[in-house]
Order: structure tokens, then sequence, then C-alpha cells
């Protein structure tokens, strides 16, 4: 009775809610995404200002290497030439969801209504997980049909018969719900376990948390590269034959 009492009072997927002209907005969510987006500007204000040739920072290295793995990535997939704006998407989701992800590594803030976190990371809500996904997906879209004319890109529903449209149709509406919640369960079981382990006495709390906030921040990486892996795996539908021929 008393442990069923215990998970009943674990504060999760509460929102600090903003009402704006009557629409519902999660504000520790929108924060989060702000500070998020915040630390990667000034990040790239950073390393365009110490950027050398000569002498690259480490900061400058790490970029550099990451940035020649996504267009290493990019090419063997698609071809870079065939879409060049995918080596920055995949470079700025990868970075975002990585940065919003190590969020979490923070010292919690509670706000006393709802006894919920004012800095979470934001892909722990569903809704920020679905408009990424969809960004991705409707670029795709709109990048085959703009290199390969409506017809030729969607000939893939119909093929290797027509008798696998229904089929092909399904796995193109359920791969932008995938993407997202592949990102969305991960971390938000991440803030499941927080919740849990602030259960732990006072006295032996610092140890469970701080080896899972390690932990959270190894599965923060893999989730933000899955993310940019995807993103770069499904634009290779755009490719035109001619270019998948020659590979």
């Amino acid at each position: 009775m008393s442990t069923t009492n215990l998970a009943v009072e674990v504060p999760v997927g509460e929102h600090i809610k903003w009402h704006v002209f009557g629409v519902t907005l999660h504000g520790d969510t929108i924060t989060s995404t702000l500070v998020a987006g915040a630390i990667i500007v000034l990040l790239g204000l950073f390393v365009r200002r110490k950027v050398s040739a000569r002498q690259p920072n480490r900061t400058q290295i790490f970029f550099e290497t990451v940035t020649e793995q996504v267009e290493q990535q990019v090419d063997d997939t698609m071809g870079v030439k065939t879409a060049p704006f995918v080596v920055p998407l995949a470079m700025a989701l990868f970075l975002f969801i990585l940065i919003a992800n190590w969020l979490s590594i923070l010292p919690v803030v509670h706000y006393s209504k709802h006894n919920g976190e004012v800095l979470p990371p934001p892909a722990a809500d569903v809704n920020l997980t679905y408009a990424l996904a969809l960004l991705v997906i409707v670029l795709m879209h709109v990048t085959g049909v703009r290199k390969k004319g409506f017809r030729g890109y969607y000939h893939h529903l119909v093929t290797p018969s027509i008798f696998m449209l229904p089929i092909n149709i399904i796995e193109e509406l359920v791969r932008p719900v995938t993407l997202a919640l592949r990102l969305f369960g991960n971390i938000f079981s991440g803030t499941i376990m927080v919740s849990l382990i602030a259960l732990f006495p006072a006295w032996i709390l610092w140890a469970p948390d701080t080896i899972w906030k390690l932990f959270d921040m190894f599965i923060g990486l893999i989730q933000a590269f899955i993310f940019g892996l995807l993103t770069i795996l499904y634009f290779a539908s755009v490719r035109p034959a001619e270019e998948g021929a020659a590979h």
C-alpha cells in the first residue's frame, strides 16, 4: 500500500501552464527550448570569434570533426550536392537536441504549485519532438518533389507493385510518429527516473543522482546522434536515380 502511494505522488508529466489569448502553452518547455537555443547561438558566436586556421582551439576542432563526419554521412547516403542544406540541418538538430537533453544535469528548480521542473529537458515534452519530426519529414517531402517531381518522388509508394500502396502510405504516415516518440520516450523516461531517485533518503540521494545524471548525459548524446542520423537517412529518398546508379 505504501509503495503504491509513493508511486502516485511522483510528479511526472506536469508542466508550468501559460494561458495566452485562450491558448494553453507549456511554459517550462518553451523556457528550456529558448535556453538551449541561446546556448547554441552563444557557442556558435564563440567558435566564430575564436576560429583560426593556424591554431584551432578544442571547440573549433570539435565542430570541424562533427561537421566532417556529417558531410561524409550525407555524401555517402545521398550526395552533398543533392541537398546541401541537409548538412547544417542535421548539425543544428544534433547540437540542439544534445544541449536540450543535457539541461537535465543542471540543478533541478521547482515551482510550488505542481512541484515540477522549471527547466526540464524540452524533449521530455512530446509537443517539441513532434514539431522537430514534422520539420524533418515536411522538408524531406518538399525537397523530394522539387528534385524529382511529384510523380517521380511518390513513385515509391507503388513499388514494387500497386498492391503495396496502402502499406507504403502507412509507413510514410508513421515516420514522423516513430521519429518523435523514439526521442520523447527515452528522454521522458529520464524524468521519471529523476522523480523516483528523489524518493531516496537525503543522506544517500547524492550517489544515485550523480550516477543517473552521468548515464542520462550518455543517453542524451545517443538520442541526439540517432535523430541526426535518421534525418540524413530519411533524406536519402530525394537522391536522383542517376546518382543512385553512380553509387
